[in-house]
């Protein structure tokens, strides 16, 4: 189906998709905002593992009536976990711990409390390293692919890594999951899973322009070409190992396991999709612009 297709040509195309989904990320980003977990945040979370039965509405209403605040309580697969917004001294959780421990026969597993200040920095700092590991990487496109614009290969890149990063954080988003140690983690995934793709597409583009004296489109939609059926087996692979991980997961109810996967499945996606569809392309019209500006400058 995809036997002569025209990246190059359909660029306008895959930009005003990856837009409209962008925009659908915007307007949930806009209507429901950011779930932030405690770790970004600051507050107080507590986890219980019950020995038996235990009504969780019953249960909350003692908690909070100790802690004299709100809670989230959240149930899954034996186990209860508090969580507020708020810092709780020590003397109260140890309160409350005696008070459930004794009337719903619970064990406390562990209890995080993190200031709003620490959060801050901590998500900060994630960030950082999210922005550095961009920039590094950036850096070794474009040293590796010097001798066939490697700046501009690399700034093409970093468009589709931004892409990508985007989807993962809008997933998270939409579907209303908290940013969490995860969010870090299928970033830093998706950025090398992504970057990987386009690397052996510029690799193949370079081996061809030393062979080939056709026009740059052309050479890139060969090379989009030649990598495509490994970038589908990958992908597909990939996506598969994932989903099975997820259908597990929602079946059996672990939501750490949730917001890792189902983020790192449109992730891994997005990654394929940007590297045939964007970063080329992208490159191919900025050379194009390039040469254009060039000629008539002479």
């Amino acid at each position: 189906m995809m036997k002569n297709y025209d990246f190059v040509g359909n660029l306008k195309r895959a930009l005003i998709i990856s837009a409209a989904i962008m925009l659908v990320g915007v307007a949930c980003l806009a209507i429901f905002g950011v779930e932030l977990d405690i770790s970004f945040k600051g507050g107080t979370r507590i986890q219980y593992e019950c020995t038996k039965d235990v009504d969780a509405d019953a249960f909350k209403k003692t908690v909070e009536e100790v802690l004299q605040n709100k809670i989230d309580l959240e149930e899954n697969e034996g186990k209860l976990v508090v969580s507020l917004a708020k810092n709780i001294d020590s003397d109260v959780i140890k309160t409350l711990n005696e008070r459930v421990e004794k009337d719903y026969a619970v064990n406390v597993l562990n209890s995080n409390t993190l200031s709003a200040s620490m959060g801050t920095k901590f998500l900060l700092r994630c960030v950082l390293a999210l922005g550095l590991a961009a920039v590094l990487l950036i850096v070794y496109v474009g040293f590796r692919f010097r001798k066939i614009g490697g700046v501009t290969a690399g700034v093409s890149a970093l468009i589709a890594l931004v892409h990508d990063l985007l989807i993962v954080f809008f997933t998270f988003v939409i579907f209303r999951i908290e940013l969490d140690n995860n969010f870090v983690a299928v970033m830093l995934t998706i950025l090398g899973y992504s970057l990987n793709d386009t690397i052996v597409i510029f690799d193949r583009v370079r081996t061809l322009r030393r062979r080939s004296d056709a026009p740059l489109a052309d050479v890139v939609n060969d090379s989009l070409h030649h990598v495509l059926r490994r970038t589908i087996i990958t992908t597909v692979t990939t996506c598969v190992a994932i989903l099975a991980v997820l259908v597990v997961a929602i079946v059996m109810g672990v939501d750490s396991i949730i917001s890792f996967a189902l983020p790192m499945l449109l992730g891994a996606i997005s990654g394929s999709y940007s590297s045939l569809f964007l970063s080329g392309p992208i490159w191919v019209k900025w050379m194009e612009h390039k040469e254009k500006k060039a000629a008539a400058k002479a």
